[in-house]
């Protein structure tokens, strides 16, 4: 089983003035497969939680009925699964295979059955490793593959999908998909949420599209919805096949040096890397997911300590400091210098507003408080947060949360700026909104150093790629290096 009723649906968190989604009528049918649509905080994920019983009645107030199989989700979880933008939320044991077997012991599950499924599970998502990995060791995108099989070892009714290949490099990406595919029955439910639109859409029949404001804008066959609605959704910001972005490539060649890196690495997470970043131009980071990518960016900005080699700064970046690596400056010169995207955008929020998010920065570094303002407006209004300046960070959606981490990166000038995997949870405005801003940077003296493994970003913005290569590391993980 796994019928979906949604009556006239509205949630709004609490503390919040806007309804994070409102107005839904939907009706899903046992065995459908449905791609849900809809711009940055159109409400994608709020629905996905309500159908997964995962909003309390006290942590908010909600319109309508939501209702599986006739009755309330947060009554009767059993029927459905869920993986999370953030995978790392629902990892729970300190062992992968204790990870995903938890769910199975805590539904009785018969001991004989656990562990069978739990390696059919693992076997069908690709995870690379055996049942003992440690789960703080994963990459963003392992800790992603071990979540979609935690939810498919329990053989849910409803399968409930939030962007699950968003942090996966493109073999992984497809190989998610597949296990998707080959693991559910005919009577299984499936709604998913993703952005990767064209190859998502081998896995479903139907498309439904939330519109921001409240409702359902469209609901149909795929080819249908595209054919009517094509040109304004994407105008909109919904990822319609078909319809490419124009590229943002530089016009003159880079600048000084800024940052290099000789034989530079923390085993077993990341071999020996040489780097060298310039001003002026946007260098895009490859390579498979666990092969240390998350690891240089933070080596790169001054967050880790080298395990070998070293980081080390120009005066043209660093002034007086050249001779210090970046590790060991004192905050305010680090943050002035070099600005960090986390790959997991809430890690890195320490205040309780988004403008306070925002404002952190400036302050620290000894800005006055109307430019501090100044900084914080323009900031919300280029990225899009101007209505949500009073919300708590840990209510944003996950597109919304990735520009807001942008955001904060940006607030002190910085000359250089690393993110990881920047365009996770965007919309196509958004997208191509980042892609603009970080051009912009980058033409205008910057360097701009991106960990992706969106295709389609580096094409649009990378002058430069260096791709880091997986291989057995003596300490005995899997590190990359470059070629």
């Amino acid at each position: 089983m796994g019928a979906v009723e949604v009556r006239g649906f509205g949630w709004r968190h609490a503390g919040r003035k806007a309804w994070a989604v409102r107005g839904v009528d939907l009706r899903i049918e046992a065995g459908e497969r449905v791609l849900l649509l809809g711009p940055s905080g159109a409400g994608k994920s709020t629905l996905l939680a309500a159908l997964a019983g995962l909003l309390p009645e006290d942590s908010g107030e909600q319109e309508g009925t939501v209702e599986i199989d006739g009755l309330d989700p947060r009554k009767d979880r059993e029927r459905v699964g869920i993986v999370f933008q953030d995978p790392e939320t629902q990892l729970v044991m300190a062992r992968s295979g204790d990870d995903v077997a938890f769910g199975l012991e805590n539904r009785g599950v018969p001991a004989g059955e656990i562990w069978p499924r739990v390696d059919e599970a693992l076997r069908r998502v690709g995870f690379p490793y055996d049942r003992d990995r440690p789960t703080a060791a994963l990459s963003g995108g392992e800790q992603q593959r071990l979540a979609l099989a935690g939810a498919l070892a329990l053989r849910p009714g409803l399968l409930l999908l939030d962007e699950p290949t968003a942090n996966l490099d493109p073999a992984g990406a497809d190989l998610v998909r597949r296990a998707v595919a080959g693991a559910l029955s005919a009577d299984t439910t499936l709604i998913l949420v993703e952005h990767r639109v064209a190859e998502a859409l081998p896995l479903v029949d139907r498309v439904v599209v939330l519109e921001p404001g409240g409702g359902v804008r469209a609901d149909g066959p795929p080819e249908a919805v595209f054919a009517a609605h094509g040109e304004a959704l994407a105008a909109e910001g919904v990822w319609v096949p078909g319809r490419t972005i124009p590229p943002r490539h530089a016009t003159t060649p880079p600048g000084e040096e800024l940052l290099t890196a000789d034989r530079l690495g923390l085993p077993p997470r990341l071999a020996p890397t040489d780097l060298r970043v310039r001003a002026g131009e946007a260098l895009a980071v490859l390579g498979p997911n666990g092969v240390g990518k998350s690891t240089l960016a933070l080596l790169l900005g001054g967050l880790l300590r080298p395990g070998v080699g070293r980081v080390t700064a120009t005066a043209a970046l660093a002034g007086a400091d050249d001779r210090t690596p970046p590790h060991r400056w004192r905050a305010p010169a680090l943050t002035r210098r070099i600005g960090s995207v986390f790959q997991d955008p809430e890690h890195q929020f320490v205040t309780a507003t988004v403008f306070d998010e925002l404002a952190l920065g400036p302050r620290r570094t000894g800005q006055s408080e109307p430019a501090v303002r100044a900084t914080v407006d323009a900031l919300l209004d280029r990225l899009r947060l101007t209505r949500l300046a009073g919300a708590n960070p840990y209510t944003l959606s996950g597109g919304e949360a990735r520009r807001l981490s942008v955001a904060t990166a940006l607030a002190t000038a910085p000359r250089l700026l690393i993110c990881d995997e920047p365009t996770f949870g965007q919309d196509r405005r958004t997208w191509r909104e980042l892609l603009d801003l970080f051009a912009d940077l980058r033409d205008a003296g910057h360097a701009v150093v991106t960990v992706t493994h969106d295709a389609d970003f580096v094409a649009a913005l990378a002058d430069r790629t260096v791709t880091l290569n997986r291989r057995p590391d003596p300490a005995g993980g899997d590190s990359g290096r470059r070629p």
